[in-house]
């Protein structure tokens, strides 16, 4: 079924761009070889255009800076990459120089770690926090990447800082294969109190059998997070081209342009346009 067409869709919130190398990329497993490729705006910008989108933010996908480099430059040559999300080592001595070096740099809005690959009390240890810390100072957002088990001690670094932005990637990336909804959905309850954190619908698809998902199957999640954060706090993302292993772009898309069709249109930009501008500042 077609879904219905969502007028000025403008903002993918989360998306990512590489030359592929295996050892950078060695998160890309067996399972999801599909991607085993380069991904770079000329790939992504047709796709957009067919979908009435009318900008990006690139996020990183590796750890390094010279990942947001990489991202600055393509910016830089890309108009329609609106923002970017990229990787500093937060816990760095030098933490402020290197912020105060990427604050001349308007495209870039935020960092991120892949915090899902650590232990979750490594959000919580000093030095990390002292970068938290020197983010808020320097004016960029934070991209929370966890999984459902990192939840508690994600609040409890949301509660130290009320005045940082942060956006929760992927909805936390639920237990969407096995059906598992009421442990996350309750800490997802808990952390969306915290007025400055918000929430991308995105990265669904790949929770899910890869092969046999339903929209339906993401029904309970999007009920749960529209009825935390709100649809001022939530904004929509692709997660392209990861997403490619369990689906294409308009089917990721499509699950969200149907879940919101009932919507007022005002709600829709909020998804679609209004919270990602204003949360990165494009």
């Amino acid at each position: 079924m077609s879904s219905p067409q969502i007028e000025n869709i403008h903002i993918d919130s989360h998306q990512h761009f590489w030359h592929y190398n295996p050892v950078k990329h060695s998160w890309i497993d067996d399972e999801m070889s599909a991607i085993r490729k380069d991904f770079l705006p000329v790939d992504l910008e047709p796709i957009l255009l067919e979908n009435n989108i009318k900008g990006c933010v690139a996020v990183e996908a590796d750890q390094k800076e010279a990942e947001t480099d990489f991202l600055l430059q393509l910016a830089k040559e890309n108009p329609f990459i609106k923002g970017i999300v990229g990787w500093l080592n937060l816990r760095a001595e030098n933490i402020h120089e290197r912020l105060a070096h990427y604050a001349q740099f308007n495209t870039i809005k935020g960092f991120r770690h892949v915090l899902q690959s650590e232990e979750p009390e490594f959000m919580l240890q000093p030095n990390f926090l002292r970068g938290i810390a020197a983010l808020e100072k320097h004016g960029f957002t934070y991209d929370i990447l966890i999984f459902p088990k990192h939840l508690k001690a994600a609040i409890e670094l949301v509660q130290k800082f009320p005045n940082q932005p942060f956006v929760i990637d992927h909805i936390a990336k639920p237990y969407i294969k096995a059906g598992l909804i009421d442990e996350w959905q309750q800490d997802m309850a808990t952390i969306a109190r915290h007025d400055n954190v918000y929430c991308k619908v995105s990265g669904m698809v790949t929770e899910a059998n890869f092969n046999s998902w339903k929209p339906e199957n993401f029904t309970p999640y999007i009920d749960a997070v529209v009825n935390t954060f709100g649809t001022k706090r939530m904004m929509y993302g692709s997660d392209w081209p990861v997403c490619q292993v369990a689906g294409s772009y308009k089917q990721v898309l499509d699950i969200v342009q149907q879940y919101f069709s009932s919507f007022s249109a005002d709600e829709q930009q909020d998804i679609f346009c209004n919270t990602a501008t204003r949360f990165y500042r494009l």
